[in-house]
C-alpha cells in the first residue's frame, strides 16, 4: 500500500476521532503516518509541523508520545516514551543512558551490548516485534540493517536527564573523566556494525508490505 492510499484511508477516519485523540500507522516500510481530527500526514524530517526532534546524532529523529524534551532534573518526568526514526543502513553513536531503557523494533535492526563481567561486546541482531530491556549505564550501539527506515520505541525511566543531553557518548565519559564508561564505548565503537538484512528477512518484510495492504483501515 503507498503513503497517498494509507493517508486517504487514516483521512476518512480522522473526522471520527475525538478531539484530542491520535492515531499512528508505523508501515512495515518504516514511514510513519498520523491523523488526529484536523486530518492525517506522514511524520517526518519534512513535517512543517516540527514533530520530530534530532535523536542523538544527525539524521536520526524521535517524536515523544509520552513526557516531552523539557525532562530535567529541575523538571523530571516519571518516564519518557518516544518513537525513534533511525535513517536507513545508518547506526547511533555507541552511547550509554543514567538510566534503564527498553526499545522494542518494529524493523530490522542491530544492538551492540557490552558486556562488563566478561570484558566484550555482544552483538544481538532484533528482528519486528523484539524489545530488549538495557540496564542503566550499559555502553551500547544500535542500529538499522535495512535499506528504509527503521520504527523504534524507547521507554526510559524518570531519570530527568533532558533530551539534549540524553546520550553519553565516549566523548563526553572522557570529558566527565569517567575512563572505565568510555574505554567500553571506545570499544563498542570499534566492534560496530550494520550487519545485513537475510534473504529470509527480506521475504517477510515483503509479506508484512501485504497484510498490512490487506489490512488497511476503512
Amino acid at each position: 500500500m503507498s503513503v497517498r492510499s494509507g493517508l486517504r484511508a487514516l483521512e476518512r477516519l480522522a473526522g471520527r476521532l475525538p478531539s484530542g485523540v491520535d492515531l499512528y500507522q508505523l508501515r512495515p516500510d518504516g514511514r510513519v503516518l498520523l491523523a488526529d481530527r484536523r486530518g492525517a500526514r506522514e511524520l517526518g524530517p519534512q513535517d512543517p509541523g516540527g514533530e520530530l526532534l534530532r535523536f542523538i546524532d544527525d539524521g536520526q529523529f524521535a517524536h515523544y508520545l509520552v513526557g516531552d524534551a523539557k525532562t530535567s532534573p529541575e523538571r523530571p518526568s516519571n518516564a519518557t516514551y518516544k518513537l525513534g526514526i533511525v535513517g536507513p543502513r545508518s547506526a547511533f553513536t555507541p552511547h550509554a543512558h543514567g538510566g534503564e531503557h527498553l526499545v522494542l523494533s518494529l524493523g530490522h535492526a542491530s544492538c551492540g551490548l557490552y558486556d562488563a563481567e566478561r570484558r566484550r561486546v555482544v552483538d544481538l541482531p532484533l528482528a519486528p516485534g523484539l524489545l530488549v530491556r538495557i540496564p542503566e549505564l550499559m555502553p551500547h550501539s544500535f542500529a538499522n540493517r535495512g535499506d528504509g527506515p527503521l520504527n523504534i520505541l524507547a521507554a526510559n525511566t524518570g531519570f530527568g536527564i533532558d533530551h539534549e543531553d540524553y546520550a553519553i557518548t565516549a566523548a563526553e565519559a572522557e570529558r566527565r573523566s569517567d575512563t572505565e564508561l568510555a574505554a567500553q564505548l571506545r570499544e563498542v565503537e570499534r566492534t560496530q556494525r550494520l550487519g545485513t538484512v537475510t534473504a529470509g528477512e527480506r521475504l517477510a518484510a515483503r509479506l508484512r508490505r501485504l497484510a498490512t495492504a490487506l489490512e488497511v483501515p476503512r
